[in-house]
């Protein structure tokens, strides 16, 4: 097996990794299934051939539990299991439209102060001021995903062992 991870899949809001195997989809989905039950006080989660979702099993539950995602694909005559990290679909979508929502005023109050500056007019004095309240929401909202990140690198690191084991675990013995 082997895996590959960059300086950027680290930095994301939703960190990443690349696994490959000789093992087919099918058997995969078989192994990860049985790894998963032996585990089942520690892992819970779905799986299928195409994609599967763990998470640990915890006392409580905050915002930024997190659950691997494993997707399976054919490449060059291997298969690549793509890793990534992230919290429930849930908070993920708040997080995108929260993104989206700031980027959006961010544009349109950078383009109203700059349109005011090429007309000569002064209706929006404070157009200027409520783009950089936008970029201060854009890293106020990035800091709250790395804030939760770091909070919840315990069960990642338990996250990324489960995924490396359940896969070299078969893979020698289909060896």
């Amino acid at each position: 097996m082997q895996t590959e991870e960059t300086t950027l899949d680290k930095i994301r809001n939703r960190p990443r990794f690349k696994m490959y195997t000789h093992l087919s989809k099918e058997i995969y989905a078989e192994n990860l299934k049985k790894y998963l039950a032996e585990h089942k006080g520690e892992f819970s989660g779905n799986v299928n051939t195409e994609v599967s979702t763990i998470c640990v099993e915890t006392d409580y539950d905050h915002f930024w539990k997190p659950r691997l995602s494993l997707r399976t694909e054919a490449e060059d005559e291997k298969i690549v299991i793509r890793g990534v990290f992230g919290p429930s679909s849930a908070v993920w979508t708040f997080f995108m439209f929260l993104y989206f929502l700031f980027s959006i005023l961010w544009m349109t109050f950078f383009t109203m102060y700059y349109v005011e500056k090429q007309i000569k007019s002064y209706e929006y004095p404070w157009a200027l001021t409520a783009s950089f309240v936008m970029l201060f929401c854009i890293a106020v909202t990035y800091a709250a995903a790395r804030f939760g990140q770091n909070k919840a690198k315990g069960e990642m690191k338990k996250l990324r062992k489960f995924a490396e084991e359940s896969t070299l675990q078969f893979e020698e013995k289909s060896s």
